[in-house]
């Protein structure tokens, strides 16, 4: 019996083994090189050798100009993504939770989105924005700069996108929770009086609340990690770039552009202590309010 059970044990550590040498190679080795490159400073001159200067260059990064407002301009957006991702969700998974004929379509239709790529997402929604043949030239819209030029709507409309493209993935995963409420608990709510709003915010929500939970740590983290729809629907010679810098794309901006790889590893490991302290914060403090059922 116990040498079947090694034997069970060690046929499940090679499966994973491609998956764990993956992880390795793609997520571990390149995040503990960060704390290696963060000690060096680029040369003004390319070709030349990193020169060390350990860790004095960390406080003139985090506390530059550039890298606060890009902060301010990340939390912003994590601010218009995520809330409206999860109501959104919901609102089409409880609408989709009805027992009505041809609803599976719908079902397939409201989760399309987890499918499309940023690229063709991107594409679709500047085609939608253009100020020549776009949609709000043809509804009599006509905003003088263009949504994605302006410095006040350029980041709502990059938020839009993103939303559009997590809808999916929120969709399946309020679906998943919606499963798990029992339709005996609601139809006795039902029958004692309960209208179908004191039904939604009194029992359906309670219920699911664990599944919110787990869909707002996951949509924030997705949210601080939005790039390509910033990189294709703004680019880097739009004038609204400096109001859509989130984090993501001033450390691309300071790896490519700037050369700077020094501070792009300071601001990649700021970033990562920030997810990790907020999803610390999130498990500490809005777990106390999910409702598990026993």
């Amino acid at each position: 019996m116990r040498s079947r059970r090694r034997k069970q044990a060690l046929l499940a550590y090679l499966l994973l083994l491609p998956a764990m040498v993956l992880f390795g190679v793609f997520s571990f080795y390149p995040f503990l090189r960060n704390f290696k490159l963060m000690l060096y400073e680029t040369p003004p001159v390319p070709g030349l050798p990193a020169h060390y200067v350990g860790l004095h260059q960390i406080v003139p990064t985090i506390t530059s100009t550039q890298f606060t407002q890009s902060l301010v301009t990340t939390l912003l957006f994590v601010v218009l993504v995520v809330p409206l991702s999860l109501l959104a969700g919901l609102g089409l998974a409880v609408a989709a939770h009805r027992k009505l004929k041809g609803m599976a379509a719908y079902r397939v239709i409201f989760s399309s989105t987890v499918v499309s790529s940023v690229a063709v997402a991107a594409v679709v929604f500047g085609t939608l924005l253009n100020p020549v043949v776009g949609l709000l030239p043809w509804l009599g819209i006509n905003p003088t700069p263009p949504a994605l030029e302006s410095s006040t709507w350029a980041l709502p409309a990059v938020a839009l996108l993103t939303i559009w493209q997590f809808l999916g993935l929120s969709f399946i995963i309020m679906s998943a929770g919606l499963q798990s409420v029992p339709d005996e608990l609601l139809e006795a709510a039902r029958i004692d009086g309960a209208g179908p709003w004191t039904r939604f915010w009194r029992m359906t929500v309670p219920l699911l609340s664990p599944t919110i939970f787990f869909a707002g740590v996951i949509s924030t983290i997705y949210a601080f990690q939005a790039f390509g729809a910033v990189d294709i629907l703004i680019g880097n010679q739009n004038a609204a770039r400096l109001h859509t810098n989130v984090l993501i794309y001033n450390i691309v901006t300071e790896l490519q552009i700037e050369n700077n790889d020094g501070a792009a590893a300071i601001m990649a490991i700021v970033l990562f202590f920030i997810l990790l302290v907020l999803t610390i914060l999130q498990l500490r403090f809005l777990e106390r309010r999910v409702t598990y059922a026993r």
